[in-house]
């Protein structure tokens, strides 16, 4: 038996991942146990996890695989300050030290990580943007695909162009630092005043209350003019004299952007205004426009009628539903955890594909298993829980559970529903999720402000039965993963006024536009997650009982978790923030608890017990 463990840590997500015989069983990420958003400490947590869940012993390790090549990573910072000397040095003197005390020295600091977990395996160390590739293509159906990989930048490439042939991955085409779409679209993500590595979903989000106007043609333009040179083939240069993000401590010169745009920074929190809607609506359109000429330069150097995609900038699902649209490729599959966690993916699968050069075992319709890797809680552990904190709860078998409810979910009551094994990745595919009705006009706007705590233009994903998403979306493919935006087909809109485009942003979200007006964003777009009874037989039960009683196979879908918390991992997590919301009802495995019955005394020594 070969028992490889992929670790992705130290800059942002980190995660661990279990192969065994080149099977993917496992995979978790360390903020949810940690509780701490996008945790980067060594991914210790998630290592006994995963060994747990497989009932395996960290002797038990033949290899470990580990995402990046960190030496390489440290020469590219030293040339980079080189070469925009004496500027950065502020940033060279923070940055400089830290590497030469720790991350240099990354193999002795693994190494020792491990040994504490009993694990004294051999670490190989592949290429940042080949973990992302092999993280798309091997767990993918396809015997041969072009692989495309975007984000901010691994040892120093930010973009690749692969060909994945069998177990075989050959490089085609690479763009390196400082030229960077995922820094591009991180840079507009400050500007705009969101967090760097976690607010781009935000800035996506924002993008639909822009519209194509005299200033965001300007905006668009500016930015080709002056910011980015795009090529034919999808290939661009940024204009540093304009972006700080590689020798300074933050991505923009400000100074600069607020010349050209005429418009200074945002700061965290303040009052959104009409210009930066359009702002994120520009770079949207430029971000999808690079990536539509990548995806074309794709398929004319592979001639492959299948794509693969991983790196941050896949989990840009509106632009995924444009390249799925545009018809380039035949076939289409991003990699649901496309960031830096699924790199631990990758890492792994090049040990066993590459260097042990094994053969590759393809599965249809992949081999991620619906992205249920993670841990699961038995009925005895809601059963301790209960009697624990004294919770009340009532026990329903399958044959009456999904029904109850539906019938709760169709009277407008909102439901925390904890199921089986916790998802990989960043979205909530029905085991970590809260669920509501579609078709309130109020929804939307209670969850974000009584359950999710957030921004009130961000938007909700619809969960639709795989077999009626036609009858509702403008899409022809199954969406798994939460990773494709379509628009809501015009039948299932309503009738909206000619100046609806140029409506204030608020007036623009709480406008009656659709049936479905909780999960359609003020665009009539929404992030579809396709559900089979393959993939999740439970919450595929939940969905079938809702449309046999409402005719509706939709439910709002969102993750389990308020702003600035990571998903639930624990039953007791999922209660404490069940409690601290303005959730009604939750359900544990069989085990249906309603607020009101609950003892509300007892919440606050739970949230010490787990926080503290």
């Amino acid at each position: 038996m070969n028992v490889i463990l992929g670790i992705s840590a130290y800059y942002h997500d980190s995660a661990a991942v279990l192969l065994i015989d080149g099977e993917i069983v496992a995979a978790a990420q360390e903020e949810r146990f940690t509780r701490k958003k996008h945790d980067s400490a060594f991914p210790k947590n998630s290592v006994i996890s995963i060994l747990k869940e497989a009932g395996l012993k960290g002797s038990d390790v033949s290899y470990v695989a580990f995402y990046e090549k960190p030496f390489i990573k440290f020469e590219r910072l030293l040339e980079t300050y080189h070469e925009f000397a004496p500027r950065g040095i502020q940033s060279f003197l923070k940055a400089i030290p830290d590497w030469i005390r720790e991350k240099i020295y990354m193999k002795r600091i693994l190494k020792d990580e491990l040994s504490g977990l009993g694990i004294c395996a051999r670490i190989i160390f592949p290429e940042h943007h080949l973990s992302h590739a092999a993280s798309a293509f091997y767990p993918s159906c396809f015997e041969k695909a072009a692989i495309l990989t975007v984000d901010g930048v691994g040892e120093s490439a930010t973009t690749t162009i692969s060909l994945g042939n069998m177990g075989k991955i050959t490089l085609l085409r690479e763009l390196k630092f400082p030229h960077s779409l995922g820094l591009l679209y991180s840079a507009f993500t400050y500007y705009c005043g969101f967090r760097v590595n976690s607010g781009e979903y935000k800035l996506m989000g924002l993008a639909p209350y822009g519209y194509l106007s005299e200033r965001t043609l300007r905006y668009i333009s500016l930015i080709k003019e002056t910011l980015v040179d795009i090529r034919t083939d999808g290939s661009f240069l940024l204009n540093m004299e304009y972006f700080d993000f590689a020798t300074g401590l933050k991505m923009t010169n400000n100074r600069k952007w607020e010349k050209l745009f005429d418009l200074s920074s945002r700061l965290p929190e303040a009052e959104l205004s009409q210009e930066y809607m359009d702002l994120a609506y520009a770079i949207q359109q430029i971000t999808e426009e690079i990536l539509l000429k990548l995806v074309a330069t794709s398929r004319q150097i592979t001639g492959c009628e299948n794509l693969v995609m991983a790196g941050g900038v896949a989990l840009n699902c509106v632009a995924n539903g444009k390249i799925q649209k545009s018809g380039l490729f035949k076939n289409y599959f991003v990699q649901p955890a496309a960031g830096d966690a699924g790199g631990a993916i990758g890492a792994a699968l090049v040990v066993w594909h590459i260097f042990l050069q094994k053969s590759r075992i393809i599965k249809t319709p992949d081999a991620m298993s619906g992205a249920y890797l993670g841990p699961s809680f038995s009925d005895k552990d809601v059963d301790n829980l209960i009697r624990n904190i004294g919770a009340n709860a009532e026990r329903i078998d399958d044959k009456f559970l999904f029904e109850k409810v539906a019938a709760l979910l169709n009277s407008g009551a909102i439901v925390g529903w904890f199921q089986g094994r916790m998802e990989f990745g960043p979205r909530a595919l029905g085991n970590r999720s809260i669920l509501a009705d579609p078709r309130s006009l109020e929804m939307q706007k209670r969850l974000n402000m009584k359950i999710k705590f957030r921004e009130s233009f961000r938007p909700f994903a619809p969960s639709v039965l795989e077999e009626d998403v036609a009858k509702y979306f403008d899409l022809d493919v199954p969406s798994p993963y939460m990773l494709m935006v379509a628009k809501i087909k015009p039948e299932n809109r309503l009738t909206i006024s000619n100046d609806y485009g140029q409506l204030p942003y608020r007036e623009k979200l709480n406008y009656p536009r659709s049936e479905l007006q909780a999960v359609i964003h003020v665009d009539f777009s929404a992030r579809i997650h396709t559900v089979t009874q393959y993939a999740n037989s439970r919450y595929y039960a939940l969905l079938r009982s809702f449309k046999d009683l409402t005719g509706c196979g939709v439910l709002l879908n969102t993750s389990f978790n308020v702003r600035g918390e990571p998903i639930v991992c624990t039953p007791e997590e999922a209660y404490v923030c069940f409690m601290s919301t303005g959730m009604d009802y939750l359900v544990l495995g069989n085990s249906l608890f309603c607020k009101r019955d609950q003892p509300k005394e007892n919440i606050r020594q739970l949230k010490i017990e787990l926080y503290d």
